[in-house]
């Protein structure tokens, strides 16, 4: 076609004889492909009216701001399991032997960007000082990390050396640590943020906040009492398809919600928290006394220090490790806050390897004052992607790492375009997907889980960024400049209370109350 026609072709002046004209090379599939444009130029100009009417954008429009001139602060690690590696890893200390293997998986795998990713990732202006891990394998494994050689591979010098602590305790009294980085199991996260708050170390702390009830009111006060900065591990607070929701909802383009549908759906030993015991744990290289803590004692046990989700002796079970993401989501979207009533079912219904925390857990959250209810409903033995939905009267929201609404087909405010046929209940009326000319690389089934609910990855100024990156910078800015984290102390109070209820709920199989006033459970 000639660079004439295309012209006139984009500004919509072509005619129909014209047209034909053109395709005349083609005559079989002419006409078809005339009625395909005009359908394609057609559904374009609706998308955009209806578009116009939402007045909300499908474009992406969150940007990193610039890096301010801070001094450069002086980070702790307190826990380097998995978890702890990523968030590390996120901060911009990759181990070494994790770099070699990306560097060959990017070799044989051009779609496999976590190299390249990981090189682009912002230099966040900190350094490494301090380890601390009671698995001393683990505790070597990050000494090696917080030299962080060059980003080069585990051949490089490293540029740094931090020092090994025995306790977080000594950890957190040294004089050469800002802040520090809480990753270890669920009983110790409120014990190791109280200290650090008594000895005015920053906190960024892995979800959940707390282990127990009582302990949630300690670490409020003692955080507050301190003006320490603190972050809880939440970094699906920077998915971009999260802020685009929050916006779609104060534009109310669902109408009145009324019911919100959250998930969890996982089907591998790992994704039930049946992680790998080292071959070299032991009594000799685990410091099993300091583990326990403030659990019940139990025998040294490879079992339940590798895997301790599955007991409640030091877990938080599916309420404290999944519900809390599916709930910070909403309540980031919708400012829900601290649900009136919580009610909960379940049991171990397919893991039968002594754990004690519930393998299958429906939980409801009411909101009276919201008039709306949020049900969590999950297994760790069927991969049935469920994903989650916020249901308004008008129209209801898929949401993931992408976000989908669709109207409701006896919607109020989309009921005449819907008798005009120009909305289509079956179509979305608005979906956004951030880097959808992008390749995702990742491949386990838990992470697939974890990217599908944008607790992976995000996308800003159209490159893909780790989520707990931009989480942990959030951090870290604060700490420089002041102001508040996007889950501060207040929204984790929110959240680790809201978790205690539905596990009160499950264990005592009744109906649980939050007395709001007097800020007690009832």
């Amino acid at each position: 076609m000639s660079e004439k026609n295309n012209d006139k072709l984009s500004q919509g002046r072509f005619s129909r004889r014209e047209l034909l004209k053109s395709l005349a090379t083609v005559p079989v599939l002419g006409a078809f492909a005339y009625a395909q444009l005009r359908k394609t130029r057609y559904d374009r100009i609706l998308n955009s009216s209806i578009l116009d009417e939402l007045g909300i954008s499908q474009k992406s429009d969150q940007k990193i701001r610039p890096l301010s001139k801070g001094k450069k602060l002086r980070l702790g690690i307190i826990g380097y399991g998995g978890r702890g590696k990523y968030l590390l890893r996120a901060a911009g200390f990759a181990e070494p032997k994790w770099i070699d293997s990306v560097k060959e998986a990017a070799m044989n795998n051009s779609a496999d960007k976590r190299y390249e990713e990981y090189l682009e990732q912002e230099d966040l202006n900190i350094e490494l000082n301090a380890v601390c891990d009671i698995f001393d394998i683990n505790a070597e494994k990050a000494l090696a990390t917080a030299g962080n050689p060059g980003r080069k591979g585990s051949d490089s010098k490293p540029e740094h050396e931090a020092k090994r602590y025995k306790t977080y305790r000594e950890l957190l009294a040294a004089d050469d640590i800002d802040a520090v980085i809480i990753a270890t199991p669920d009983h110790w996260h409120a014990p190791i943020t109280l200290e650090a708050a008594r000895n005015g170390k920053h906190v960024y702390c892995e979800k959940p906040m707390t282990w127990t009830v009582p302990e949630t009111y300690a670490v409020r006060e003692e955080v507050k009492k301190s003006g320490i900065v603190f972050q809880l591990g939440h970094q699906g607070r920077q998915t971009e398809s999260y802020i685009k929701a929050r916006e779609a909802i104060a534009r109310n383009i669902l109408g009145k919600v009324n019911l919100i549908e959250v998930t969890t759906n996982r089907n591998s030993p790992n994704g039930a928290w049946v992680y790998d015991i080292h071959p070299e744990a032991s009594m000799k290289t685990i410091d099993w006394k300091q583990f326990i803590g403030p659990a019940p004692w139990h025998e040294f046990s490879k079992e339940r220090f590798f895997r301790w989700r599955c007991w409640w002796d030091y877990s938080t079970g599916l309420s404290g490790d999944l519900l809390t993401h599916e709930y910070d989501a909403m309540n980031q979207i919708l400012d829900l806050g601290i649900p009136k009533y919580a009610s909960s079912s379940g049991g171990i219904y397919y893991f039968k390897d002594g754990r004690t925390v519930p393998d299958v857990l429906q939980t409801v959250f009411e909101f009276p004052d919201k008039e709306l209810s949020m049900l969590y409903s999950a297994t760790l033995a069927s991969s049935n992607s469920r994903g989650k939905v916020i249901m308004g009267h008008d129209a209801s929201m898929e949401l993931s790492n992408t976000l989908i609404i669709k109207a409701d087909r006896d919607s109020t405010r989309y009921g005449d375009k819907i008798k005009e046929k120009i909305i289509d209940p079956s179509r979305p009326i608005f979906s956004f997907i951030p880097g959808r000319k992008k390749v995702d690389a990742v491949t386990s089934a838990t992470e697939q889980y974890f990217a599908g609910r944008g607790l992976l990855y995000t996308y800003r100024n159209g490159r893909r960024v780790d989520t707990s990156h931009l989480h942990i910078r959030e951090w870290l800015e604060a700490i420089r400049n002041g102001g508040q984290t996007s889950c501060n102390i207040d929204r984790g109070f929110e959240e680790a209370i809201t978790a205690h209820m539905g596990t009160i709920a499950y264990k005592e199989g009744r109906r649980v109350e939050w007395d709001a006033e007097n800020e007690k459970i009832i």
